[in-house]
């Protein structure tokens, strides 16, 4: 590791390089899934570790399904016979909404966050404001490990207690927020109203929500350079803007797929939008074409920033109905699931719109009468099934359309 520009020489390999480092260890990694996860040991039993050294042998594999998960992992608790580490060998067990349970392993920055993080300014000896949750989800942990892992001291803040949070920056004086956009702005709205001072910070590392160039515009006004990544629970950091903000660069030690929604093809043009999917690297998760249900695709060339890994346009939109709502997961059957304890309600959609600088998630439902009780009752079980408030609008029987979606989402994308 290095404290100057880049935080390790993988990042400006030459990209062919690269690639023959990655193609000679997916054989390795296959021999590993194999060997060590009891999911893969019996999906690629007809495999031959030896022969896959290739992208073009890598899209012959068959390809798993983040949404699988919630089938999988019931069957052989918690994680479905996926992972390649006992459980009670890991360091965590996280568990997102779905549920679905996550690992987290015993070596330093599991997540391998340090790299997102020193792109956007963080260094050895700073104090990094952690507001990503702490509790069940790993978003707080990943942060975390990996700015112990550049050598920075972190204030674990979570979510929410705006007040307290402002006291603790005014006093700590930490240098830079790691979190969501949505709170970082709720964060210097409330400063701004009470006359805190959070000078102190001049660096964010942001995720698990769209970043909007506003968002972006009044943090920098604010003195704050803002930069964002992308990863999932599953699959830690898959990719992290540089300081060119110019596409998100892919994480060095995975290898990604764009696919066509719902098959295991490649799309055939770079720059085409389909689903992100990804082979880990790793050996307590071996992951092997893991479909996430994002979508993106790949912009050519490499970054101004000198750093020479593939790059991704961002976050296009879901190939599925699965929704990050204010950095949650949301499945169509935690939706359900609230209704279906409602037989009063005929049909239901969960509809989700941009709300100024916040996510707006509003039920609508078909029903005849249902009492203000009852409809309290509702929002109150998908609050307890999504973990996120929602406001209800009631609609006469016959005003869904036939094929409407469990979850529409609204907001823009890019």
């Amino acid at each position: 590791m290095t404290d100057g520009r880049y935080y390790d020489a993988l990042e400006t390999r030459d990209p062919e390089a690269r690639e023959q480092a990655l193609m000679a260890a997916l054989p390795h990694q296959i021999a590993r899934a194999k060997a060590r996860s009891a999911y893969f040991g019996a999906l690629l039993r007809d495999v031959d570790p030896h022969a896959v050294t290739s992208r073009a042998a890598l899209a012959r594999l068959p390809v798993t399904r983040k949404s699988d998960l919630l089938d999988l992992q019931p069957k052989s608790l918690p994680f479905g016979g996926l992972n390649g580490t006992p459980p009670g060998g890991l360091a965590r067990i996280f568990m997102s909404p779905g549920p679905i349970y996550d690992p987290e392993g015993r070596r330093t920055d599991y997540w391998r966050f340090a790299r997102a993080l020193h792109a956007a300014g963080f260094r050895a000896g700073e104090i990094v404001h952690n507001c990503f949750s702490y509790h069940l989800t790993p978003a707080g942990s990943m942060i975390e490990s990996g700015a112990h892992a550049i050598g920075c001291a972190v204030v674990p803040g979570g979510v929410g207690q705006t007040d307290l949070q402002l006291r603790a920056i005014a006093d700590i004086r930490p240098h830079g927020y790691g979190g969501t956009p949505s709170f970082l702005k709720i964060l210097l709205d409330k400063a701004r109203e009470e006359g805190a001072d959070l000078s102190s910070l001049t660096k964010a590392l942001v995720s698990g929500e769209a970043f909007f160039p506003a968002q972006r515009a009044e943090f920098q006004a604010a003195g704050i350079a803002a930069l964002q990544c992308y990863g999932t629970a599953d699959l830690g950091l898959v990719a992290y803007e540089s300081p060119a903000q110019q596409g998100m660069i892919v994480d060095e030690h995975l290898i990604i797929e764009i696919l066509r929604p719902g098959t295991g093809d490649p799309v055939e043009e770079e720059g085409e939008v389909g689903e992100v999917v990804v082979t880990l690297l790793e050996e307590d998760y071996p992951l092997v074409r893991f479909a996430t249900g994002d979508l993106s695709a790949v912009l050519p060339g490499v970054s101004p920033c000198g750093r020479t890994n593939m790059r991704l346009r961002g976050w296009l939109g879901r190939a599925d109905q699965v929704t990050k709502i204010r950095g949650m997961f949301v499945h169509p059957v935690q939706v359900s699931a609230a209704v279906k304890k409602h037989p009063a309600v005929a049909r239901a959609r969960l509809v989700v719109e941009r709300a100024g600088d916040g996510d707006d998630m509003i039920l609508e439902i078909e029903v005849a009468d249902l009492s203000a009780l009852a409809q309290e009752r509702l929002l109150e079980d998908l609050r307890a099934s999504t973990k996120l408030r929602a406001r209800l609008v009631p609609l006469t029987p016959g005003t869904l359309p036939a094929d409407a979606k469990t979850i529409e989402d609204r907001r823009p994308v890019g």
